[in-house]
């Protein structure tokens, strides 16, 4: 059985934070089973459909599990080599305690060249500082010394999320993921960079991928996302567009979807 999954509408500076929250309800309410918030620190552009992420995603989790009770939360994705593994760890293993252990964290290495000159990060160092903090991550929730007490110590798994569909990001899943999220793929497209992720190594890895209807009809979404769940995907995350409509499509792709 496939899980829906939504991507919370984080892209407004302007939009009432009390929006989230009951945008966060109602997908709980709906039965969608993941809330993913996006991440960006210092985007070269506006905030938009482009580089979502107003609301730092961490803080943010923290604030809606607090209003909500089953519906997990994660980040999508999280530019990790911009922050300190550590405090990404200890921000995630709190975040896990705090909300009854519904976080996945997911992360990848980030596109926008210029951010990573704007917070003083190399570009080109992203990909190997990636793979070293997803190792500290690793040590650390399974409990392996660091040089240091690790707490709070993570007592229900708490899932790391590799996106991306490139071949590092593929071969970074199969090493460090417990669940991987394509983007901008068809059936065909899914199928094969699962097949090419299921290469790289035999852990076990959700599998899913994410969406985007934010405008038009929803036929050709509705299409799409079951083409994806036959070509094996067992998550969908879907993007709603605008704030402001985000709640009537949520429940009216809901409501398609599962009628099918």
């Amino acid at each position: 059985m496939v899980e829906l999954q939504v991507v919370l509408p984080d892209e407004s500076a302007t939009m009432p934070p009390e929006r989230l929250v009951e945008l966060a309800i109602a997908a709980e309410d709906l039965g969608y089973g993941t809330a993913w918030l996006p991440d960006h620190l210092l985007p070269p552009g506006e905030f938009g459909s482009t580089y979502g992420g107003v609301y730092e995603p961490l803080v943010t989790i923290g604030y809606l599990a607090a209003r909500t009770t089953r519906i997990r939360f994660g980040t999508s994705v999280l530019v990790l080599p911009l922050r300190s593994a550590y405090v990404v760890a200890k921000q995630a293993a709190t975040l896990h305690r705090l909300s009854g252990e519904r976080i996945v964290l997911g992360l990848g290495a980030g596109w926008a060249k210029e951010e990573f000159a704007a917070v003083g990060a190399v570009f080109e160092e992203r990909g190997r500082r990636t793979d070293e903090s997803l190792g500290i991550l690793r040590d650390l929730f399974e409990g392996r010394d660091r040089g240091g007490v690790f707490e709070p110590q993570v007592r229900a798994p708490l899932p790391l999320m590799i996106g991306g569909t490139t071949q590092p990001a593929l071969r970074r899943a199969a090493r460090y993921g417990d669940e991987w999220q394509g983007l901008g793929l068809d059936g065909a497209g899914f199928a094969a960079a699962v097949a090419r992720l299921r290469s790289y190594g035999d852990r076990p890895i959700k599998v899913g991928t994410r969406l985007d209807w934010s405008a038009g009809d929803p036929g050709p979404v509705v299409a799409a996302a079951q083409e994806l769940v036959d070509a094996g995907a067992e998550t969908l995350a879907v993007s709603f567009g605008d704030e402001r409509t985000a709640l009537e499509r949520m429940t009216r792709f809901r409501d398609l979807f599962t009628a099918g």
